[in-house]
């Protein structure tokens, strides 16, 4: 993805070679706070299941470090990336779509949330939080001192592509929706038309018998 000029307001996903510093990881980002360096708004420590589904740990010693993700930006972004929609933009199959906008409009343009998608890996412990910076140094060298890769969004980005994805979403179902009413309908016709032929072979079964030849 391009370069884009800094946002104060980000959603930062944090991968990391060993499992375990995610949750060391998650009390530095707190930390941080506290000393005021950093805003954490919402911070959480996700993994991924083999079925693709994102899982929020809830268990890190001590509970005021444990970020619940519930109802906030970050709770949008666990439900899309371990949805359907998120297999598709990254999820535990791979693969990536790229843009959830009309990529004819900028062949630079990439998924936000596939990016972030492709950090949460199955099995495996991620950092995923919204926080307030004054620059992204701060965050990027703590991480960095603990194996991390930080992948960065502005704030703005992740919301306008969560609006995108349940767009797409709610006009999947209402094209799936519309697939299924049109399939009834030609079964119904089709019975109803098999019934029809049955029941004129009944009734006239000279004149079927005439159409066969004998």
């Amino acid at each position: 993805m391009a370069d884009t000029e800094f946002t104060p307001e980000n959603v930062i996903v944090v991968g990391f070679a060993d499992d375990k510093t995610a949750f060391e990881a998650l009390t530095t980002l707190k930390e941080l706070d506290s000393q005021g360096q950093v805003k954490v708004v919402e911070a959480a420590v996700v993994t991924r299941s083999d079925d693709g589904q994102v899982h929020v740990k809830d268990q890190v010693g001590d509970d005021a470090l444990v970020g619940t993700a519930s109802g906030g930006l970050i709770g949008l972004v666990v439900g899309i990336l371990g949805g359907p929609l998120g297999v598709l933009i990254g999820g535990a199959s791979g693969l990536l779509l790229g843009s959830l906008y009309d990529m004819a409009d900028d062949d630079d343009t990439d998924s936000v949330l596939g990016e972030m998608s492709k950090t949460v890996q199955v099995g495996r412990n991620s950092l995923l939080a919204q926080v307030v910076e004054q620059s992204p140094e701060i965050i990027d060298a703590v991480m960095a001192g603990m194996s991390g890769t930080v992948v960065r969004r502005a704030k703005y980005e992740v919301t306008e592509e969560i609006a995108a994805a349940e767009e797409a979403q709610r006009k999947a179902k209402q094209e799936a929706r519309k697939k299924l009413r049109e399939e009834r309908h030609k079964k119904h016709h089709d019975e109803v038309d098999a019934k029809v032929a049955e029941l004129k072979a009944k009734l006239h079964p000279d004149r079927e018998h005439a159409t066969t030849g004998s």
